[in-house]
């Protein structure tokens, strides 16, 4: 899907604002991090001007008083949301982390600033500290629905699913809202229960101001669970709403382009796709066009985008490695990427680096799994896709590649009714998946 999993966590920064008391004793001296000037459709509308402004406005009293930790927090808030509209999630991660730090330096149980901070690790897929530093947060103040959605986060990351479900009925009960109901909707997936995650996320739209940028991404995650259980009517519907809402939105023109993927449409799919990619940096775009070029019969353009998705990967786990606050780990897609090229040990590689760090996940167990399949290791895949499905997920994808592993280590029946569920949950899976799946039931 287009809208990686760090956008939920980003979510929770909107409109929390800071109130501090106390002020540093000496002026900092690193100079105040910039906005980037956005291009083309970006800079058009009232948000781009209103958020100018607003930043504008923040320096100017950073400057008069650097010392001002409201002003400090607000900015780094700014720069979080900025980097989750843009993509630019290198250049706005470390703004708002220099930012953060200096409120941390002088007052380390800040609550709005370690919150801020568990958001940021978890954007940047660093679930282990943003676990630590939620469990600060809420030592600090056991009373926010806030800070339970951050653990909500940290624990569904690290596959510690009842205590997430804990996290997030706590959160409900502080205060119901569109960030409340997401998290609801996305454990309701991860335990099968699709029509209840469908009902959640309407549940999420409904809460939210349409055209807002976390409603329209609520919008766009109820269109994907529509798009995953086959339903692509629905889909096109709220993808094309959340255009209306919100003209020029990335992840809403990806949505499209998947519909016309599984429609068969690929040249309006490419289209749409690519116009996706020239609006927001994330290498989703691109790993989505490498399918879509293969379907289309381009074959070079395909490979060259397999090639350019690993390239923005390995930008992002470079600056990781060179900088725990900036970048992100991206093991996981790295694995997916490599498999795509075909270069398995590579894709191994990965999958045991994301492994180590969240043995208990899900995704990432079913990770291992498939990588294990694709390098005709079945015992191996049959194991960890045995644990991968140990919430009783219903997501089709998942479905269809244990059914395929089960027959690869001779449970016919098993595997056959897998591949059945998923299909008749899907008919529009993804082509090479439904493609094998159907071929494999053909011949028993």
């Amino acid at each position: 899907m287009t809208t990686p999993r760090r956008i939920l966590y980003a979510l929770l920064v909107v409109g929390f604002i800071a109130t501090v008391g106390a002020l540093l004793l000496r002026r900092p001296t690193a100079p105040l991090p910039q906005l980037k000037i956005r291009q083309g459709a970006m800079a058009a509308g009232g948000e781009w001007l209103n958020t100018r402004k607003a930043v504008a406005g923040l320096q100017a009293r950073l400057r008069q008083q650097p010392n001002d930790h409201e002003a400090q927090l607000q900015l780094a808030q700014a720069f979080m949301q900025e980097g989750r509209v843009t993509g630019e999630h290198a250049y706005y991660d470390a703004a708002a982390v220099q930012l953060l730090d200096r409120v941390l330096r002088a007052e380390p149980d800040n609550f709005e600033a370690l919150c801020c901070k568990a958001s940021l690790s978890l954007t940047q897929h660093h679930f282990s500290e943003g676990l630590e530093l939620a469990r600060r947060a809420q030592a600090v103040n056991p009373h926010s629905g806030f800070v339970y959605g951050l653990l909500c986060d940290a624990n569904v990351e690290l596959g510690s699913y009842a205590a997430a479900v804990r996290m997030a009925d706590k959160m409900n009960q502080i205060r119901p809202d569109l960030t409340a109901y997401s998290r609801v909707s996305y454990l309701r997936e991860i335990h099968g229960d699709l029509p209840g995650a469908v009902e959640a996320m309407q549940m999420a739209v409904r809460a939210g101001v349409p055209g807002m940028e976390q409603t329209e991404w609520a919008r766009v995650t109820l269109g994907h669970l529509y798009e995953i259980t086959g339903n692509l009517e629905q889909a096109e519907k709220n993808y094309q709403q959340s255009l209306q809402y919100r003209p020029s939105y990335a992840y809403a023109l990806a949505g499209l382009g998947r519909v016309e993927r599984a429609r068969q449409r690929y040249p309006a799919a490419i289209k749409q796709l690519e116009k996706a990619r020239t609006l927001v940096a994330d290498y989703a775009f691109t790993d989505e066009l490498t399918d879509v070029y293969r379907l289309n019969g381009e074959p070079q353009k395909a490979q060259a985008a397999a090639r350019e998705a690993i390239r923005q990967l390995d930008a992002s786990a470079d600056a990781a490695e060179a900088d725990e606050n900036v970048g992100h780990y991206v093991d996981r897609e790295l694995a997916f990427a490599y498999l795509k090229t075909n270069e398995l040990n590579k894709a191994l590689e990965h999958a045991q680096i994301e492994y180590k760090r969240r043995p208990d996940n899900i995704d990432v167990c079913e990770t291992m799994a498939w990588v294990h399949y694709k390098r005709g290791e079945y015992a191996a895949a049959a194991q960890y896709m045995k644990k991968a499905r140990r919430t009783n997920s219903q997501n089709p994808t998942q479905l269809c590649r244990a059914g395929l592993i089960a027959l690869k280590t001779g449970q016919a029946s098993a595997g056959q009714a897998l591949i059945k569920q998923a299909l008749a949950i899907n008919p529009y899976l993804e082509a090479d998946l439904a493609d094998e799946g159907r071929k494999l039931l053909a011949v028993r």
